[in-house]
C-alpha cells in the first residue's frame, strides 16, 4: 500500500495537513498510508495527491485531503469506535476511518459509486467496514448507537436521525447548508447535544430517496 506514489502522499501529508494544524497521529499516519491515488479516476491519478476536491462521477467528488483529515480529527477517534459514514462516494474517506476505527458502517445512495468503492477497499484489504446502498439520511437505526458519524455531503439542516444514532460521549461533523455552507460538530452527552460551527465549506448536496 505505501509504494506508488509514497513521495506525493508523505508530500501532501506534510504541506496541506500537517502545515495546517492538523495534529492527531492517528490520522496523520492514515492519510500519509491510504493510497488516495485508486480512488480517483484513472486519467486523473497524477492528480491525486493535489490540494483541492476531484469529480469521481455521477455528480460526486472526493474531497480535497485537508478537509477529509480535517472532519476525521474533528471526530476525535482514538481506535476501537464503531463509526457511521454517511456518502460512501469514492471510498478514501471510509479507507481513512478505516485505519483508525474498530468498525465502520458506511451507507451511499449512488450504487455504482457503492460498488465500486467497495471493489477497491476489498482490494486493499479491509476488513472492518459493512456497507449499504440506500438513503443515508435515516443513518442506520438498528446498529446504532454510534461512537461517531460523518456525513461527506451537505445536508440542507442538522440531520436530526442522525444525532439520535450517536452514543452517549460520541462525535458527528456534517456539513450544513445549501448556497453557504458550514461544518457543524455535534457532540452528545448525558443531557442532550451541544453544537459547534467550525468553518466554511463546500460539498455537494446530501442525495435523498425519490
Amino acid at each position: 500500500m505505501n509504494g506508488e506514489y509514497a513521495r506525493e502522499r508523505r508530500l501532501m501529508t506534510d504541506s496541506q495537513i500537517r502545515a495546517r494544524g492538523v495534529r492527531s497521529p492517528l490520522v496523520l499516519a492514515a492519510m500519509n498510508k491510504v493510497p488516495r491515488h485508486l480512488f480517483v479516476p484513472e486519467g486523473l491519478r497524477s492528480q491525486a495527491y493535489a490540494d483541492e476536491p476531484m469529480p469521481i462521477g455521477d455528480g460526486q467528488t472526493i474531497s480535497q485531503p485537508y478537509i477529509v483529515a480535517y472532519m476525521t480529527e474533528a471526530l476525535g477517534l482514538v481506535g476501537g469506535e464503531k463509526v457511521l459514514e454517511i456518502g460512501t462516494g469514492s471510498g478514501y474517506q471510509t479507507a481513512i476511518l478505516a485505519e483508525m476505527a474498530a468498525e465502520i458502517w458506511t451507507v451511499e445512495i449512488v450504487e455504482k459509486l457503492a460498488l465500486r468503492a467497495r471493489d477497491i477497499l476489498d482490494g486493499l484489504g479491509y476488513g472492518n467496514i459493512r456497507y449499504r446502498i440506500g438513503d443515508g439520511s435515516a443513518g442506520w437505526p438498528e446498529a446504532a448507537p454510534f461512537e461517531a458519524v460523518i456525513v461527506t455531503a451537505a445536508a440542507p439542516r442538522l440531520p436530526e436521525a442522525l444525532e439520535d444514532q450517536l452514543a452517549v460521549g460520541g462525535r458527528m461533523i456534517v456539513p450544513v447548508g445549501t448556497d453557504l455552507q458550514e461544518l457543524v460538530l455535534v457532540r452528545r452527552g448525558n443531557k442532550g447535544v451541544a453544537r459547534k460551527r467550525l468553518l466554511a465549506v463546500r460539498f455537494v448536496p446530501l442525495v435523498k430517496a425519490s
